[in-house]
């Protein structure tokens, strides 16, 4: 079936084979408190005989996301205990967050700012508090790099962004301009040259974050989406969720992270998911977590390997989870693991 329009309602999914209408009155209920929204180029990639289709589950409402379990929270890493004013997340003393939008092409059914974003989101920054975000940055010396998120960035106007771009360019100690989206995979058809041209800061460097959690969403458009930015002189990384039923097995996340390289994209953070309302079908364990990442140790190339960390709830930053591969004993020898999950003692015995 050809889409050629997003969806955003639940009626438009009854009508694209994506949800039973007799599951519509749950999906409304859903969609009174978290938005909807599929872009064409999800929507085709959609297995409508697959019950468990890894794409479908990230973009299509559930009515699991109706229960809320106790440890869940509104705002699972904190933004808002670190900012300092409107759109400005401040947690790490070299750089913060712009969120100049809270509107996104797709809402993933896991976000974990799923409270914030949307059409009846915090919405789009005013000119005025633009103005006092651009004033913070100015005045703050120690922020070298600048992060723009939301949302996503990259819904914004070419003439929007460049705006951001051309302030950004005025202040001196900044270095760094990243912008975290999904548009290069969802929307790859947004990213044209004068997109792209607005997106590079004079004197600074640009950085694109690309989401993208199932190696089906880099498609034949998608990286030559990529390539077009790469192939600017913007540089990209990846981030990856975690997520059950989606990309929770090795062969998956390799086959991923694999794709993420050959676009030209270093793999970046795969998270551990938050703690967000209405996701808790999508947690794994930090220990099958880890596992996970053990054995893509051994399997792909160093190239391949993303940290896979926790952003700790109540605002304290990120912390890495991955397994180690050592072991101090109480009279100080070190046992180092190998791949295969061998020991051997380092140095080795003479």
């Amino acid at each position: 079936m050809t889409i050629a329009r997003p969806l955003k309602t639940p009626k438009d999914l009854v009508e694209a084979d994506l949800v039973e209408a007799e599951h519509l009155g749950d999906i409304a209920r859903v969609a009174e408190r978290y938005a909807i929204a599929i872009t064409p180029a999800m929507t085709a990639l959609i297995d409508r005989n697959d019950p468990a289709d890894p794409i479908a589950l990230q973009f299509v409402p559930d009515a699991a996301e109706l229960v809320t379990t106790r440890e869940e929270r509104d705002d699972p890493i904190g933004d808002l205990a670190h900012s300092p004013v409107e759109g400005i997340v401040h947690r790490y003393p070299d750089r913060v967050l712009l969120k100049a939008v809270h509107v996104c092409p797709v809402y993933c059914r896991f976000c974990f700012r799923r409270e914030m974003v949307g059409p009846q989101g915090l919405g789009t920054l005013s000119s005025e508090a633009m103005d006092k975000a651009f004033a913070y940055i100015a005045e703050h010396p120690e922020i070298w790099e600048v992060i723009l998120t939301g949302g996503d960035p990259l819904v914004l106007s070419p003439r929007r962004l460049a705006e951001i771009t051309q302030r950004l360019s005025a202040i001196e100690h900044v270095k760094i301009v990243r912008f975290h989206s999904r548009v290069p995979v969802v929307e790859p058809e947004r990213v044209d040259a004068e997109l792209i041209a607005a997106l590079k800061a004079s004197g600074k460097t640009t950085y694109v974050a690309l989401h993208a959690n199932h190696p089906r969403e880099l498609t034949q458009d998608a990286r030559a989406a990529c390539a077009r930015l790469v192939d600017s002189g913007i540089v990209m990384v990846s981030q990856s969720v975690l997520l059950k039923g989606v990309n929770d097995d090795v062969d998956t996340l390799a086959e991923l992270m694999r794709a993420f390289v050959e676009t030209r994209i270093k793999p970046y953070y795969l998270h551990h998911p938050d703690l967000a309302p209405g996701t808790s079908h999508f947690r794994l364990s930090i220990a099958e977590g880890q596992a996970l990442v053990a054995a893509l140790r051994g399997r792909i190339s160093g190239l391949c390997q993303p940290t896979y960390i926790l952003d700790v709830p109540g605002g304290y930053g990120k912390a890495p989870l991955a397994p180690s591969f050592v072991e101090m004993d109480e009279d100080g020898a070190v046992s180092v693991s190998d791949y295969r999950g061998g020991k051997h003692r380092y140095p080795p015995e003479s």
